[in-house]
């Protein structure tokens, strides 16, 4: 793209990016899509730029269940596991379910709890803690669930757990595993381990959550169900648990994902399940749900519990039906956020410097720290790379041991190059899948880990990394920023993972004001002569983006973002989520 002129002639923005415009073949691409579907040359320009052919154009506006859910059969074990659930189901058997402590588990958790209330079957929900569990399945924890409950069903977990699976199988209970984390191990000994990135599964749909699997499974089980006569549940009123763990697991949101997520948006609009809308309340959710509120005002509140706080409140708050119950789990889930965002912040100032002393040029970033909390190196990875476009591993040391999560970028294996690390014995174990991974590694092994991490991670071309490129779908005028905009575009969603939301540049505004809001984030009053325009930079006050804004103040600038709309007091108005700024010019 260098031979290609920068968009707007910035090509080293506030953060350091160059900005690329649509090409000439993608407005040509652009004006074609907006002919097939008589719609306005920018949401034509949109689809063309993330491949969307004219052909197919109404067809990825209107995704369908229907066209896109492959047969639940194709996955590994799949019959056998729908027809030792719906057998449970039949004859009210004793039914445990041990989950991740993540959204994806705890929502995968309230599936099954949900499914099987429709046959009068209260399920055990078991979530391990983060700190005194670890990650998966444990043999107490299993041994003791087995005692009590015919069938154990692991969820988000359990693909790579031999030991407690056959712990819970001499306790006299079966064991099934619902999962999509890489195995590329032998699969362990339970009745039943569906998961389409077993090592030995064929082509199937790899790219799900958890809860994605689940749901394919519940499909499978009423099927067997109406095999036998029996009706199971409906599936179509759990899809909003679906796109809520679908977004906050970071799945692409592309074929059969898009479908679950707009499907299940369109069920969480209804509001009618009291743990999600207890949730939106105390985020302060008025507007219709989109998949950036759940997975930066929802999705990070169902996690608090798991991170910081008590394990099982995600999957209580998920799976309850009583309305108190609900709005005092969603209450204590908003307050452990507020922790959890305090402590994140610690973490991270101390991680950055680590990581940018050691420099940003090698393939990973990564930082390691006593007494961080396990339950925010995620997030902190995140930040990491974010910040430096390369994979990001954070480490929280306690004592002679250290667990750790790491985020990895597009092209990039991640899970796959901590799953051989902790075969070749350089963690102590690890996993995940290629977008996100976790290992617990020796405290003394730290610094070896991470060396041998790197080299696997070069050889996939993570250190060609860098500052991104930030990719817009073109420029408007402050008055073009229109509710009626924001409508069209979050139509045309949902926008995410594997289908990057609409980024827009606005040429040449004054910036008028540039005030603090809250301690982390910056409001910006701009406009030009076509209307004004309001925008928020969040976490950007302390960084160079922040620094930028408050020098340019009283002049002029380019602002770069994602157009939100806002319908707080009842009055329809737009915001920019601003990503970027550059000078103007003269």
């Amino acid at each position: 793209m260098l031979d290609t002129p920068a968009f707007l002639d910035v090509a080293h923005s506030a953060t350091g990016r160059r900005w690329v415009g649509p090409s000439a073949a993608t407005e040509r691409a652009g004006l074609a899509v907006a002919q097939a579907l008589d719609a306005p040359e920018v949401l034509g320009r949109v689809l063309a730029a993330r491949g969307v052919a004219p052909g197919d154009a109404p067809a990825y506006l209107e995704p369908t269940l229907r066209d896109l859910m492959p047969d639940p059969s194709t996955l590994p074990d799949m019959d056998a596991a729908a027809e030792r659930l719906a057998r449970a189901a039949s004859t009210a058997e004793r039914v445990a379910v041990f989950g991740d402590y993540d959204v994806d588990g705890a929502a995968s958790a309230a599936l099954l709890a949900r499914w099987l209330r429709g046959f009068g079957v209260t399920a055990t929900v078991h979530i391990p803690d983060r700190i005194e569990d670890g990650y998966g399945p444990n043999e107490p924890a299993m041994r003791a669930l087995a005692a009590r409950h015919g069938l154990i069903v692991c969820v988000d977990c359990g693909s790579v757990s031999e030991g407690p699976i056959a712990a819970a199988r001499a306790a006299g209970a079966d064991v099934l595993v619902v999962d999509h984390h890489l195995c590329e191990a032998p699969p362990p000994s339970a009745l039943a381990v569906v998961n389409a990135n077993r090592a030995d599964a064929g082509p199937g749909p790899t790219q799900l959550c958890a809860a994605g699997v689940v749901f394919l499974l519940l499909v499978a089980a009423n099927r067997a169900l109406r095999r036998d006569g029996r009706a199971g549940p409906d599936l179509l009123g759990l899809l909003d648990l679906v796109a809520l763990a679908t977004v906050a697991d970071v799945a692409p949101l592309t074929g059969l994902n898009r479908a679950l997520v707009r499907q299940g948006l369109a069920v969480m609009a209804q509001r009618r399940r009291p743990g999600l809308r207890a949730l939106a309340d105390v985020a302060r959710l008025s507007a219709r749900p989109t998949a950036f509120h759940l997975g930066f005002l929802l999705g990070p509140r169902v996690n608090a519990g798991g991170r910081i706080g008590e394990a099982s409140l995600g999957a209580r708050l998920l799976a309850t039906e009583d309305e108190a119950e609900a709005a005092a789990l969603a209450a204590r889930l908003d307050a452990l956020n507020a922790d959890r965002r305090a402590i994140e912040a610690a973490v991270l100032e101390a991680a950055l410097a680590q990581a940018e002393a050691r420099g940003a040029d090698g393939p990973l970033a990564w930082a390691a720290g006593e007494g961080w909390h396990p339950g925010v190196v995620g997030i902190v990875a995140s930040r990491l790379k974010e910040r430096f476009n390369r994979p990001a591993v954070v480490i929280g040391l306690h004592g002679d041991a250290g667990v750790g999560s790491g985020r990895s970028i597009d092209g990039v294996d991640l899970g796959a190059s901590v799953a051989r690390l902790a075969a070749e014995g350089l963690a102590l174990k690890g996993g995940g899948h290629r977008m996100a991974a976790g290992l617990s590694v020796a405290a003394d092994q730290v610094e070896a880990a991470m060396a041998r991490l790197g080299a696997l991670l070069d050889r996939q071309g993570a250190a060609r990394g860098g500052p991104t490129d930030l990719r817009l779908d073109g420029a408007l005028a402050a008055g073009g920023a229109t509710p009626a905009l924001c409508d069209m575009l979050e139509a045309a969603g949902p926008w995410g993972a594997g289908a990057p939301a609409p980024r827009f540049a606005f040429a040449g505004l004054s910036v008028r004001r540039v005030s603090p809001m809250g301690a982390a984030h910056l409001r910006i009053s701009a406009g030009d002569a076509s209307g004004a325009l309001e925008a928020v930079a969040f976490r950007a006050a302390e960084g160079p983006l922040g620094a930028f804004l408050r020098a340019v103040e009283g002049g002029r600038a380019h602002l770069a973002g994602r157009l939100e709309r806002d319908d707080w007091g009842g009055r329809a108005r737009v915001r920019l989520l601003l990503d970027d700024a550059a000078p103007a010019g003269a």
